[in-house]
């Protein structure tokens, strides 16, 4: 699904198959770029650099029944990324073209398609995207070799059983109790935190992130407004990255 923007914890406290992936980056997309850095030799610094960020994980909508590859990725100035599966075959190769080609950009996220299980069962996405450790390799401006790596886990937790709302309840404005029973299986599991997501029929949203013990989160009334559609998402996130959302949709008074 589209990732929705997520504001802080904070401000929610003050108002209460082996088929790559292939991108070309243009100055109109939206990524992260700087300004670009020299060394002061104009030669490599010598060994190679670590990516900041090179995650790989899956999203499912326990809801809409799909699954979905994602990626986070972040380094100084780079002017290409590639990521290599298990088995060593190109996953992903994006790099920056025209004005962006010796620019350099710092971060990159992305998420695939997310077909529903009714047309790709998760057996075959698994077959496509197969556990174990992807390689992430780059190029800085100055062509230094960056490296890093992700393991692809099938560890995912239980879709969060949402005890209030009631799908498609209508409720009041003020004291809205989102809850939820702890996330435990399947066996192994291990959750890190809840992530409360609420969207408006406007599509704006805001999102807050909760220890793994919290199991409900009031949502402050500043965000609700009278007779309007929502829905609230209750995310569980396990160790690995890999998450699964449950979604129910409800009405204000």
């Amino acid at each position: 699904m589209p990732r929705k923007t997520t504001l802080a914890a904070a401000l929610l406290v003050a108002l209460g198959a082996s088929g790559g992936l292939v991108f070309a980056a243009t100055e109109s997309q939206s990524v992260r770029a700087e300004t670009p850095a020299k060394t002061a030799s104009g030669k490599p610094t010598g060994g190679p650099q670590r990516f900041a960020d090179s995650a790989l994980f899956i999203e499912i909508n326990g809801t809409d029944g799909d699954a979905g590859l994602q990626a986070d990725i972040d380094a100084d100035a780079w002017k290409r990324v590639i990521i290599l599966d298990p088995k060593g075959r190109k996953l992903l190769d994006f790099r920056g073209v025209g004005r962006l080609a010796g620019w350099g950009l710092t971060g990159l996220s992305f998420e695939s398609a997310e077909p529903g299980f009714d047309e790709v069962p998760f057996a075959k996405f698994k077959s496509r995207f197969p556990a174990g450790k992807y390689r992430f390799r780059g190029r800085t401006i100055d062509d230094e070799l960056i490296l890093g790596a992700a393991k692809l886990t099938y560890v995912i937790p239980k879709r969060p059983n949402v005890l209030a709302p009631a799908p498609d309840a209508v409720v009041p404005v003020a004291d809205l109790t989102v809850q939820w029973d702890p996330v435990t299986s399947p066996r192994g599991v291990k959750i890190v935190d809840y992530e409360v997501i609420l969207g408006g029929d406007g599509g704006e949203s805001v999102s807050v992130e909760l220890p793994p013990t919290s199991t409900s989160f009031t949502v402050p009334s500043e965000l609700l407004q009278p007779a309007s559609e929502y829905a609230i998402e209750v995310l569980a996130r396990e160790k690995s990255g890999n998450r699964t959302i449950t979604e129910v949709p409800f009405t204000t008074q």
